[in-house]
């Protein structure tokens, strides 16, 4: 990430749909599946804002990011957190966290079993991860080579990663189903005529923006009764040892 993103996330992550409703659903899968208390990393910090709903929520939070700028801003908000790699390992103690939360982190890395078996290893024996992912590979366009991705993720690739890693998927659900008939026409238009662009979230109306998060809301509700999502333009897992 650079820093001009890192610098649209710290403005964006209080008000734009999209983080809102990431933060959520990360949130409740936290709740249901690692309630506190307990320790919670995350892996790729960026606004380091998910670090502050998980404290509220009650957990000790750590956070680890490549950026400097993004620990930083961490520790300005009185929160743990430092520069590290994630493909090296990991400078806390062996089961000593409760959750880990990689949220669209695995996809900006080559080897990210390596990471995941980084992550297993940090987790107690009744912990696991929370981990967000973008979906279908023959969506992979200019946003993602600009934001550094090497993948996006199917369901079966999703399960391999998780296994080589020593891992088991515990629940797995497309989010997002109601931006992928838009994000498609987007993809389309920008193959047929591409141009140098940055990568930016796309501003929306203020009353759009609460629609989307009215539907997103929708979509929580319906992954919490066991209602599956059938797509969606992203992935999101829980995995246990």
């Amino acid at each position: 990430m650079d820093s001009g993103h890192l610098t649209e996330l710290i403005e964006l992550e209080d008000t734009y749909w999209w983080h809102i409703a990431k933060r959520r659903l990360v949130a409740s899968l936290l709740k249901k599946h690692f309630p506190p208390a307990g320790r919670v990393v995350e892996g790729g910090i960026g606004s380091s804002r998910n670090l502050l709903e998980f404290r509220k929520a009650g957990y000790d939070v750590h956070g680890f990011d490549l950026m400097q700028e993004a620990v930083d801003n961490a520790h300005s908000r009185d929160l743990g957190a430092e520069v590290h790699d994630l493909a090296e390992p990991w400078p806390i103690d062996d089961a000593s966290c409760r959750a880990v939360v990689l949220l669209d982190v695995i996809e900006h890395l080559e080897h990210p079993v390596q990471v995941l078996e980084h992550a297993r290893r940090a987790l107690t024996d009744d912990g696991g991860l929370v981990v967000t992912v973008p979906s279908y590979p023959w969506l992979f366009g200019d946003w993602d080579r600009r934001l550094g991705h090497f993948r996006r993720y199917t369901n079966r690739m999703f399960y391999q990663h998780a296994e080589a890693a020593g891992l088991r998927v515990r629940w797995l659900q497309h989010w997002n189903a109601f931006s992928l008939p838009p994000a498609v026409a987007v993809r389309g238009y920008q193959r047929v005529f591409p141009k140098d662009r940055p990568p930016e979230f796309p501003r929306v109306s203020p009353l759009m923006n609460q629609t989307l998060l009215t539907l997103a809301g929708m979509e929580r509700w319906c992954l919490s009764k066991r209602m599956p999502v059938p797509f969606g333009l992203s992935l999101a897992g829980v995995l246990t040892k």
